[in-house]
């Protein structure tokens, strides 16, 4: 928790001397609530997890690299992806011990089409790559995602979902889990947005259900040139495996937003 809480301070610390963006940030900070937006960004998202392991005692902190990068393939077509590289801590997970490093990598890669009336919606690939470091599977997986969502006035809602089975004969952590990210967001003109999310999983090999419910606020603002859309949740798991997180949890992102690809 001391890590969290110096991270913390650092993540506050670099948002001061920040102003907000013109009052056409608006429309920026409800493009960036769309997964499938045309938009480069790289998010570095920090979350807090307690209550692991088999004694409760254990603590987890993860800090997400995911970068989205799109490409226009044609007039018809764009393809838009993320990375999400974690870099993990965690201590007493297993009583007495700590681990850190790169966790598994997620590519995902979703085929959109440019006109899709009100409904936008994205299918694709979806990758993990083993890291083989003291927090990863080391099992390669693969497997398909999609989204699906519509944005109405200020409003922005919809679902992410993909599922993985392993690649390997004999996998060290057999896989065949499904996720699911149903998604609520509200933007306003002065370019803040508040959201309300879960991104369940379950785990078909073990039965098992996680399910946390993430609620958010972000504010589009500006670092020099560069707009940049800062974020604080705080989330609760109703549902975990035995030695998974318990209680409530806790998050900060700041996204970079990129220039526009010409």
């Amino acid at each position: 928790m001391r890590r969290f809480h110096v991270l913390v301070g650092l993540f506050f610390a670099a948002s001061a001397g920040t102003s907000t963006v013109a009052d056409e940030a608006a429309d920026l900070a409800q493009e960036l609530a769309n997964p499938l937006a045309a938009i480069i960004s790289v998010p570095f998202q920090l979350n807090y997890d307690d209550n692991l392991g088999v004694s409760d005692q254990g603590s987890r902190t993860t800090l997400n690299f995911q970068p989205v990068v799109p490409f226009k393939l044609n007039n018809d077509l764009n393809l838009i992806t993320r990375t999400i590289i974690p870099y993990i801590w965690q201590e007493d997970v297993v009583p007495g011990t700590r681990q850190e490093g790169v966790g598994d990598i997620l590519f995902s890669a979703w085929f959109s089409p440019t006109r899709t009336g009100d409904l936008t919606w994205g299918i694709g690939p979806v990758v993990r790559l083993p890291t083989f470091s003291d927090v990863s599977s080391d099992t390669w997986a693969a497997g398909i995602t999609g989204i699906a969502l519509r944005q109405t006035g200020p409003w922005t809602y919809g679902a992410l979902a993909n599922h993985l089975w392993d690649l390997e004969s004999n996998p060290e952590t057999p896989t065949n889990v499904s996720f699911l990210q149903p998604f609520l967001a509200y933007s306003t003109e002065g370019a803040w947005t508040y959201s309300l999310q879960s991104e369940s999983t379950y785990d078909w090999e073990a039965k098992t259900w996680a399910v946390p419910i993430n609620a958010s606020v972000s504010r589009l603002v500006q670092w020099g040139a560069v707009p940049v859309n800062l974020q604080a949740g705080v989330g609760f798991w109703l549902e975990a495996p035995e030695v998974g997180a318990e209680g409530v949890r806790f998050r900060l992102q700041a996204q970079v937003v990129l220039p526009r690809r010409r």
